[in-house]
């Protein structure tokens, strides 16, 4: 009988890692003047993308399931269309190199390159500490005025992203709290949660002060949702916890300003007495559908809606917003979208694009949810993967009311739906299959045929 050493081959480095190079690229400053072009991260995704197809290619596999497959390439059907009937050919190749980007392409080379539940609390630990450095940047730009202009002050948070992307700073630090908030349910060490919860209870104070209405709507509901799925007794555990920091935080550091509280005032305010820029909101809003009742199925076509914004908006909509602060010189930055992602997709792609898009996103809530509950019934060993993916779509879908994509941090968005398709895709079926050999009548079984050979 011929003897085995017991030699080990070395941990081969994970395929995920071009993915957390994705991340860790959006912790470097944007260019100034930039305003939506693509940056070094959007570059690096497109060959995170190569890479995929490469890797596929020698494997000589199929790499998804006809689930997946159909589930992830949903939206293309309604882009193609809309891609048609763009103003400009130029504008629609454009607008469908974004699209595919964001929603097919690189969530799908998530899917794809993740091999397990550690590849994936590494990425979402990664997205926790970018946060945390945008984050930190914020409140130096909110404590030295050194933050772009709100109200005459330089004083609001948008970390490396500049006065261009104010919303860029506040999603990657919702995106890193709904991941701090699952991983601090994970099964890891006691340490590993509280720090998981501190991180979580760090990150409150920069997205207080990106003054984003949508950001603290979004992750408000998110959080809920995340510990109502967590369970009663945690969810209360949670929430004392996350009173008593408020009390702390307001009371005993003064967190808590007269611009903090009447931002958050104005939010109970948009039919009273809304501001300018709620007023402008609701102006495109009502242009975007005007645009979609006079093509319903089609839309007017990719990148159209600046294009026809002037004939269906009325004389409320101002002439741009107010840019300066955070290094840029004052200018009137135009309104190119109307600030929800439901609209715009509506008003471009019309009724055959939303429905394929939106389609596609509750397919993979729905896959996601019911991976949770399953995961539970085994016994709850990827409960914090599950919160996290949920997590980030229900914080993505509340968030595109108020919201759509664009900018430096749209590339994190696609990594983020990334995660949550292969929660919805792949990850609840491993959990759940993994779960069900642990038992103890499988572990007799699979130790007594080891035994055997």
């Amino acid at each position: 009988m011929a003897l085995t050493l017991p030699f080990h081959r070395p941990a081969r480095p994970s395929p995920a890692l071009p993915v957390l190079a994705v991340v860790a690229l959006l912790a470097l400053p944007v260019a100034s003047g930039d305003e939506g072009g693509a940056g070094p991260a959007d570059a690096l995704s497109a060959l995170v993308v190569l890479f995929c197809a490469v890797r596929l290619l020698r494997a000589r596999r199929r790499p998804l399931t006809r689930t997946a497959a159909l589930i992830l390439g949903l939206p293309v059907a309604g882009l193609a269309l809309a891609a048609l009937h763009a103003v400009a050919p130029g504008a629609g190749i454009t607008g469908l190199g974004r699209y595919l980007q964001v929603f097919v392409l690189v969530p799908a080379a998530v899917v794809l390159l993740v091999r397990g539940r550690a590849d994936f609390r590494l990425l979402a630990w990664s997205v926790v500490a970018l946060a945390g450095w945008q984050g930190a940047l914020g409140v130096h730009q909110y404590v030295t005025g050194t933050g772009a202009s709100y109200q005459g002050q330089d004083i609001r948070a948008v970390g490396t992203f500049g006065a261009t992307d104010v919303m860029g700073m506040a999603t990657v630090v919702s995106f890193g709290l709904v991941c701090a908030v699952g991983l601090a349910f994970g099964r890891s060490t006691e340490r590993g949660r509280a720090f998981a919860a501190c991180c979580a209870l760090a990150l409150a104070v920069p997205l207080a002060l990106s003054f984003s209405r949508g950001a603290w709507i979004a992750t408000a509901v998110t959080v809920t949702v995340q510990l109502v799925l967590a369970g009663l007794r945690r969810a209360l555990k949670a929430g004392a916890a996350v009173l008593a920091a408020g009390v702390v935080l307001v009371g005993g550091f003064g967190v808590g300003t007269t611009m903090l509280q009447e931002r958050f005032d104005s939010i109970t305010q948009v039919t009273d007495a809304p501001d300018q820029s709620v007023t402008d909101r609701y102006t495109m809003w009502a242009a975007a559908i005007d645009m979609w009742r006079e093509r319903p199925l089609t839309g007017v076509g990719l990148k159209g809606f600046p294009e026809h914004r002037d004939g269906h908006a009325s004389l409320a909509l101002s002439s741009g917003s107010d840019i300066a602060g955070a290094g840029a010189a004052y200018r009137r930055q135009p309104l190119l979208s109307p600030h929800n992602m439901y609209l715009l997709v509506l008003s471009e792609q019309g009724l055959l694009g939303l429905l394929c898009l939106a389609g596609s996103w509750l397919a993979l809530l729905v896959c996601a949810l019911r991976g949770l509950w399953r995961t539970r019934a085994a016994g709850g060993r990827s409960l914090d993967c599950a919160l996290i993916a949920c997590g980030l779509l229900v914080w993505q879908l509340v968030d595109f009311a108020y919201a759509d994509i664009g900018g430096p941090s749209t590339v994190l968005t696609a990594v983020c739906f990334g995660l949550v398709a292969w929660w919805a895709l792949v990850g609840a079926d491993r959990a759940v299959s993994c779960g069900s050999t642990s038992s103890p009548v499988t572990r007799e079984r699979v130790t007594g045929e080891a035994a055997l050979r």
